[in-house]
């Protein structure tokens, strides 16, 4: 009998978790014809960790295979536990891992996938191999695609006290035109974040820029410093 693969695991372990009532509603939160199971984060969280001890990335070639597999799932927890599962195996979280989270973005296009990849997947490989990955940050942040621009704004809200502050200035300052409410909303969360660490340094971003800022992202901004 052949044995069972991580995205039959996945689909049994969802199905079984599934509350349909939910699913609709869910399905209309995102504005996504994308079907659902209907099941909660909390519910995910524990198939996430299930499915990382049943089927443990010993190497490079298994994490991209799992990932990818539970990825190419045709429900969006399936998507979600992909991400899930890629945040359990953080050795293989580095600059090589990159190209195939860079396809889950494009291919994602929309703000439940994205934020999460950017602050935990992305950001953790900006971290640790700063000098390395800010060169491809910095050509994100050019994208035509919105969703690469997003990631490369919002890929530091984890970094605190570590935060590049130039390449945020970068990030943020070549986006400020920008007429998309995704990216006008990431500016200013991106901003609201850091001042939470360096609010004097935020409170001069915003003066020397606030008159090319949209008043969205100038109040996301400044909402907890004044």
């Amino acid at each position: 009998m052949p044995q069972i693969t991580i995205d039959a695991r996945a689909q049994e372990l969802l199905t079984q978790a599934a509350d349909p009532a939910k699913a609709g509603p869910m399905a209309a939160y995102m504005k996504t014809e994308m079907p659902f199971y209907g099941v909660s984060s909390h519910k995910r969280k524990v198939i996430s960790r299930l499915l990382a001890t049943e089927f443990p990335a010993t190497s490079r070639a298994e994490y991209v295979h799992a990932v990818r597999t539970l990825w190419h799932g045709e429900f969006r927890e399936e998507k979600y536990l992909a991400i899930a599962y890629a945040r359990l195996f953080p050795h293989y979280v580095t600059l090589s891992s990159i190209p195939m989270y860079r396809t889950m973005i494009t291919q994602g296009a929309w703000w439940d996938f994205i934020d999460e990849i950017a602050a935990h997947l992305v950001g953790s490989v900006l971290l640790r191999q700063r000098d390395r990955l800010t060169p491809t940050m910095e050509s994100w942040t050019m994208s035509t695609d919105m969703w690469l621009a997003r990631t490369s704004i919002i890929c530091q809200l984890r970094h605190k006290a570590d935060t590049d502050t130039e390449f945020l200035d970068s990030a943020c300052t070549r986006n400020l035109e920008s007429t998309e409410f995704f990216i006008r909303k990431a500016i200013g969360w991106a901003l609201r974040e850091f001042g939470k660490t360096n609010p004097a340094w935020v409170i001069g971003y915003v003066e020397r820029h606030q008159d090319e800022m949209s008043g969205l992202t100038h109040r996301e901004a400044v909402k907890h410093l004044r």
